[in-house]
């Protein structure tokens, strides 16, 4: 390879790491988790709405379009996964995952309940090249979380994207 081979090459791989975030992002959507720290935790009707919440948010991505949705064994998450709270805590592990998994970004969910009548729908946004958070989100979900979740999951879904436009228009 030539010395000015090498050159175009160095300045082709530049630019193509220094392209902004496009709407047309590989996504992958870990299981949310759930943090019941009410005075009856675990009941099976909470237990079974946080296991939606991964593909309701899913479906609300792909519904604003330019997302791909990227599937993760659920066995492959679990191995990942070396406690409550670990790819929450490991934002660099959660990246491995998606990365392994060919996804460019990576979602961690958890559902707070700290009472019966409101929780927290929050998630971590990942880059799976860097491991950093690049977004944070938070959604308050208050009365009955049954009629109230699929509004939750669509605000989320809302953050999400902004948090790309945003990132998109940060580096253009």
């Amino acid at each position: 390879m030539s010395f000015l081979s090498k050159i175009i090459s160095i300045i082709a791989l530049t630019i193509l790491v220094s392209l902004p975030v496009s709407a047309n992002s590989d996504i992958a959507v870990l299981d949310f988790e759930l943090n019941d720290v009410t005075s009856n935790p675990g009941v099976a009707e909470e237990i079974e709405r946080t296991g939606s919440l991964k593909r309701q948010l899913e479906e609300s991505l792909s519904a604003k379009g330019g997302y791909r949705i990227v599937s993760i064994d659920p066995a492959t998450q679990e191995a990942a996964t070396k406690g409550f709270g670990y790819l929450w805590d490991h934002p660099d592990e959660a990246a491995a995952l998606g990365k392994n998994s060919g996804s460019r970004f990576v979602l961690v969910g958890r559902v707070h309940k700290p009472s019966f009548l409101f929780v927290y729908l929050m998630a971590h946004l990942i880059d799976t090249r860097t491991g950093e958070v690049i977004g944070d989100f938070i959604v308050e979900v208050k009365g009955q979380q049954k009629n109230f979740t699929a509004k939750g999951i669509e605000n989320l879904a809302r953050q999400i994207d902004a948090r790309f436009q945003t990132v998109r228009g940060s580096k253009t």
